[in-house]
């Protein structure tokens, strides 16, 4: 099967209000304190300090765009990714679930927009508050925006009317790009697997290394997420992926702080499943 058939492309659009503004005078009258230059500093003051209802909608949209990275691959083209159809299904649910949650988030704080303000106007005194900086109560609501763009991969079947030479030389650029985004796909899941091997093989070759329940949570998670990502059905990176699932994320992370021979054992198999993976990444990189 051809890329076109089994990945799309997608982008994450998010506009969100900063509440931030930098202020010319503040920071004038701040470097003349201090003897310096214009440019050696600035001051962006915060609209609307100590409030948590914009910084929510801040940390949901965080959220969202390191799970937006966790499920698709780069692509070569800034914030452009590359979204298995395999994965499509689970995480378009989660990012319309995700979204909602979102939007919530962005609702409550609108309701407590004109309050907020009022706040605003006693914790910025002597000339901080200005009302000048802030959205109109009936436009900031068009500073929110939350979607996914879906687009296909390129494909060399073109219907124009170029010169044939021309729309040869397009045909057979569209297929090198292709293929080199592709490839560098690949080496990012590769590079993710190998990553959380290695970093299970640090701490538990350190009997005194502390870790966390989550080094095995997020171990057991991406094997469940590659078989999703893994678009090339590359057979290698599947068996090492059961390798890693069978022998290092079965294990609770309670048993292995607490059991020094199970400790040992595991970070041995961590190892051993690294070098295999260093064999056939290095011949993945020679394709």
């Amino acid at each position: 099967m051809k890329l076109t058939d089994k990945a799309l492309l997608v982008q994450l659009n998010v506009s969100q209000w900063t509440a931030r503004k930098y202020d010319r005078k503040v920071t004038k009258d701040i470097l003349s304190q201090h003897g310096a230059q214009m440019g050696a500093g600035r001051f962006n003051k915060s609209l609307l300090p100590m409030n948590d209802y914009l910084d929510r909608v801040h940390k949901k949209t965080t959220h969202i765009r390191s799970k937006y990275y966790t499920n698709t691959l780069p692509w070569g083209i800034e914030g452009t990714q590359m979204l298995p159809s395999a994965n499509y299904l689970n995480f378009m649910t989660e990012f319309r679930k995700e979204k909602a949650e979102w939007q919530l988030l962005v609702d409550t704080f609108l309701d407590k927009y004109t309050s907020l303000k009022e706040d605003a106007k006693r914790l910025l005194p002597n000339g901080l508050y200005n009302e000048n900086d802030y959205p109109a109560d009936d436009i900031i609501h068009l500073k929110f925006n939350m979607d996914i763009a879906v687009f296909p991969v390129p494909s060399n079947d073109f219907r124009v009317d170029i010169h044939d030479d021309e729309l040869t030389n397009i045909q057979e650029d569209v297929d090198r790009r292709v293929t080199e985004a592709s490839a560098a796909a690949m080496e990012d899941i590769w590079k993710r697997l190998y990553d959380r091997v290695k970093h299970m093989s640090d701490k538990l070759a350190d009997p005194k290394s502390i870790f966390r329940d989550t080094m095995i949570e997020n171990t057991r998670e991406l094997c469940a997420l590659l078989p999703r990502l893994n678009f090339a059905d590359d057979p290698n990176l599947e068996t090492l992926r059961q390798d890693v699932e069978q022998s290092l994320s079965h294990h609770h992370p309670e048993a292995l702080r607490n059991n020094p021979v199970l400790r040992k054992d595991t970070g041995d198999q961590a190892r051993a499943i690294m070098k295999k993976m260093e064999t056939f990444m290095g011949q993945h990189s020679k394709q």
